[in-house]
C-alpha cells in the first residue's frame, strides 16, 4: 500500500502495519480496511502452513512474512465466485482492522528514488501500545535504509514514543517529523519539550480548543481539518475554532495547514497550507 494518496499534506501513504484498536467512531481507515478485508488464497516461495500458523496464532495481532502473501480475486460475481477475467492481487487488509504487520511491504521505500514526504501507516497507528517495538524497530530500520525521503509519524498515543525516546530507541534524524493525533481539547499531546520536529494534526476539530500561548508546546507544523462523511453526529466546526488556532501559531511561529474539508468554514481566501520546511526559521 502506499504512493497514491488523498491526503493533501504529503506526497505518499506507507503501511507495512495495518489496523488498529483506538475505537474511534469516525475512524475513515476502519472503514476502507473493513470494505477491503479478507482473502482468497495465500501464496509463498515455501512451505505456507507454518507460516500461516503462526501468523495466526495471536488473533489480536497479527505478524506476516515477506514471502507470505494473502491475495484475493481482483472480480467476483453476485454468488461471490471469480468471474472469468478476475486476477489474484494481494490483498490490502487480509484481516481487516486487526493490526497486522506486512513485512513485504518495508522493501517498498526504496523503490521510490525521487524523495517524497510520506505519511508513515496512515492505516494504522504504530504506536498504540498493541504494537510490538520489534515492529517498530524494523519500521525505523527501512526509513534508515532510504534517507532520501522525509517521514511523518501520528500517533494518539504519544507517550509510548516519549518512552522510546527516553530508552534512545527513537531515531533523531533531521528527515523524521512525530505528530499528536488531537480532536478535542483533552487529547494527549507530548508532555512538555519533546524534540525537534513535532507536529499537531487536529482533525476533526470538533470543539473550541480553549488554546493560549504555548499550548501547542514545542509543535513547529499544526494541520487542521473538519470531520468528512456522512455521520449523524458529524460536527462542523466554527470559523472562530479554526482563527483561535492560528492566532496560537503565529505566536508560536508555527506552520498552518488547512485541509480542504475547512473551505466552506473558513473561505478560500483564508485558507493557509503552509509547510514547515518552506517557512523562513527552516531555511535559515
Amino acid at each position: 500500500m502506499g504512493l497514491k494518496t488523498k491526503i493533501e499534506w504529503c506526497d505518499a501513504s506507507w503501511n507495512p502495519v495495518t489496523g488498529c484498536k483506538h475505537g474511534c467512531n469516525y475512524c475513515y481507515a476502519r472503514r476502507i480496511a473493513e470494505r477491503f478485508s479478507g482473502y482468497d488464497s495465500v501464496t509463498m516461495k515455501q512451505e505456507a502452513s507454518p507460516l500461516l500458523d503462526k501468523a495466526l496464532e495471536k488473533p489480536e495481532i497479527v505478524e506476516t512474512w515477506d514471502n507470505l502473501y494473502f491475495e484475493k480475486w481482483s472480480r467476483k460475481d453476485e454468488d461471490g465466485k471469480p468471474t472469468a477475467d478476475a486476477k489474484l492481487i494481494k490483498a490490502p487488509y487480509p484481516f481487516g482492522f486487526t493490526p497486522t504487520f506486512h513485512r513485504d511491504r518495508l522493501q517498498q521505500l526504496q523503490k521510490w528514488v525521487k524523495p517524497k514526504v510520506i505519511f508513515v501507516c496512515s492505516m494504522a497507528d504504530l504506536f498504540g501500545d498493541w504494537v510490538p517495538d520489534s515492529w517498530i524497530d524494523e519500521v525505523f530500520e527501512a526509513c534508515r535504509q532510504s534517507p532520501q525521503h522525509t517521514y511523518l509519524f501520528l500517533t494518539k498515543n504519544p507517550e509510548r514514543l516519549c518512552r522510546l525516546a527516553d530508552d534512545d530507541r527513537l531515531p533523531n534524524w533531521r528527515n523524521v517529523w512525530w505528530g499528536s493525533s488531537l480532536d478535542n481539547k483533552k487529547a494527549r499531546r507530548y508532555p512538555g519539550r519533546f524534540r525537534d520536529h513535532t507536529f499537531l494534526s487536529i482533525e476533526p476539530l470538533r470543539e473550541y480548543m480553549d488554546v493560549g500561548l504555548g499550548s501547542f508546546g514545542s509543535a513547529e507544523w499544526i494541520i487542521i481539518g473538519a470531520e468528512t462523511g456522512n455521520s449523524k453526529n458529524k460536527i462542523t466546526p466554527d470559523k472562530a475554532w479554526v482563527d483561535n488556532i492560528c492566532e496560537a501559531a503565529n505566536i508560536t511561529q508555527a506552520a498552518v495547514f488547512m485541509k480542504d474539508s475547512l473551505i466552506p468554514v473558513v473561505g478560500e481566501e483564508n485558507m493557509r497550507r503552509e509547510f514547515p520546511w518552506d517557512m523562513p526559521w527552516w531555511k535559515g
